[in-house]
């Protein structure tokens, strides 16, 4: 079986120009003795935004290995893929995201749900796992409530794996079940039973991204209470090194952190659970590259500051539209937004620390930012203008990918 490493990061690259400065980060993280393996991922909605095909993925993530001879494993991901776009994914992926989470809450049938609650009927004894607060015991109605809210989305990702399996063989891709989609975090008790039901599928999921408590929204800090995920998070952790034993699933399994970029707050707190339980993760960053993109164009100054100021007046003349697909991860003030005309007064300077996420810049925006970030669209829109643009300004922009993704991400997380 294709095992993914203990520790990786899923970097977005939504207009494929910047593998290479990407790449960059981790070869300097690798320097310091962090090992960390780039994970290119592209959603179906983000292809079909921009105009690509997963085969795009996959050739600017070779491109940027062969360009900077990386000798480590790389992997480019099917993110968020279900069974109705899976097919486009499978030549060019070897790193699967099933994503389920519309399916939680969804029953399966009843007769499933009494086999999943006789053959687990061993949990209605009292049972410890290592790392919880005393013993654990769960009545058979327990077991078939948690059942009832996931064994159909399980059954459903094993599905979409079976497809996979046929076309790729077993061992030639990594599986990653997706349920953080939803309304409400999963308790470890949940995570118990939904990682039976992994098994019980004979699904060899080697991460599993879960929906941890507090809010996740895109490019931007974590919004909760610290305390309650540090909790969570080792709780969970401490659920998949039982489940792994209890289960038989891959030894390799660890938690997946989606929409992770930016998350400063809790990024020391994963650190020392990652370093307590000698556990592995993957953390998906996604869409801040591009971000990065408009500090570099905007810095650069000239014909790079007049198209970031363009991308923001049309984001904003277009906020419905860019905001609906993505209502659940952002949390926008329209009211601390500025006027197109303020933006276009703003040198490069003021409009990269506006945007660039830096909390103790009293410039920093995250209205500003949050609106950006779901804006990539409109660069889609703006064609061989705005890539040449990434062309033409190749050095400045490539400074700031590297630079976010090595101090902000690998160092914070990972060091």
């Amino acid at each position: 079986m294709m095992k993914i490493e203990k520790y990786s990061m899923g970097v977005g690259d939504r207009f494929g120009h910047q593998g290479s400065a990407q790449l960059t980060a981790f070869i300097k993280a690798k320097e310091l003795g962090i090992n960390v393996v780039p994970v290119w991922n592209k959603s179906f909605r983000e292809h079909s935004i921009i105009g690509t095909a997963p085969a795009d993925t996959r050739v600017a993530a070779d491109a940027a290995v062969a360009d900077k001879k990386w000798d480590g494993s790389y992997y480019v991901d099917a993110d968020h893929i279900n069974s109705d776009n899976v097919d486009g994914f499978i030549t060019a992926s070897d790193f699967f995201t099933l994503d389920v989470a519309d399916f939680t809450g969804k029953p399966a049938e009843q007769s499933d749900i009494a086999a999943f609650v006789e053959k687990h009927s061993r949990f209605t004894q009292p049972f410890a796992i290592e790392g919880l607060e005393g013993e654990l015991c769960v009545s058979r109605e327990q077991i078939a409530e948690i059942a009832s809210k996931y064994l159909y989305a399980v059954k459903q990702a094993a599905a979409i794996y079976r497809k996979v399996e046929a076309a790729k063989g077993a061992d030639n891709f990594v599986t990653e079940v997706s349920m953080d989609e939803t309304d409400l975090p999963q308790t470890p008790l949940d995570m118990l039973f939904i990682l039976a039901a992994i098994s019980d599928e004979g699904i060899p999921a080697q991460t599993i991204a879960p929906k941890f408590t507090g809010r996740f929204n895109k490019g931007v800090d974590y919004v909760g209470d610290v305390e309650k995920f540090e909790k969570e998070f080792n709780d969970d952790l401490a659920v998949i090194r039982f489940a792994v034993k209890e289960f038989t699933l891959p030894d390799n399994l660890k938690l997946s952190i989606h929409s992770g970029s930016d998350k400063f707050s809790i990024y020391e707190p994963i650190n020392r659970a990652i370093k307590k339980y000698d556990a592995g993760l993957h953390i998906k960053t996604a869409g801040t590259t591009w971000l990065e993109e408009l500090i570099g164009l905007a810095e650069a100054g000239g014909s790079g500051l007049d198209i970031a100021r363009e991308v923001y007046s049309r984001s904003l003349a277009k906020f419905d539209e860019l905001c609906a697909p993505y209502a659940t991860v952002i949390d926008i003030d329209q009211s601390a937004l500025p006027t197109v005309d303020e933006v276009n007064s703003w040198d490069g300077a003021t409009y990269a620390s506006t945007l660039r996420h830096d909390q103790s810049c009293s410039l920093y925006n995250p209205n500003f930012r949050q609106l950006l970030h779901v804006g990539y669209k409109v660069a889609a829109d703006m064609g061989e203008q705005y890539l040449a643009a990434l062309r033409d300004n190749a050095d400045v922009v490539g400074h700031h990918v590297t630079e976010n993704i090595y101090d902000r991400h690998l160092l914070r997380v990972f060091k």
